[in-house]
């Protein structure tokens, strides 16, 4: 019998682990998106801009799309 509680336990440990782990990550990335959004067709056009540039809207959806498959 104690034996099978054992086994029980360390099932039970992993799994509460398992669950807290995905719950704690799911946090960190929502919170690391939150921070650090990512780059959007405004964010696109500032850039081209600082660089002296102004891009056709051609370019822009490029470039999105690069960035997509990336």
């Amino acid at each position: 019998m104690q034996l099978g509680a054992a086994i029980g336990l360390i099932i039970g440990a992993l799994v509460l682990g398992l669950v807290g782990g995905f719950f704690g990550a799911r946090y960190y990335f929502k919170r690391q998106l939150q921070k650090n959004p990512p780059i959007n067709e405004k964010m696109i056009r500032v850039m081209f801009a600082q660089m002296g540039r102004t891009p056709s809207e051609k370019q822009i959806r490029e470039i999105m799309r690069n960035m997509k498959q990336n």
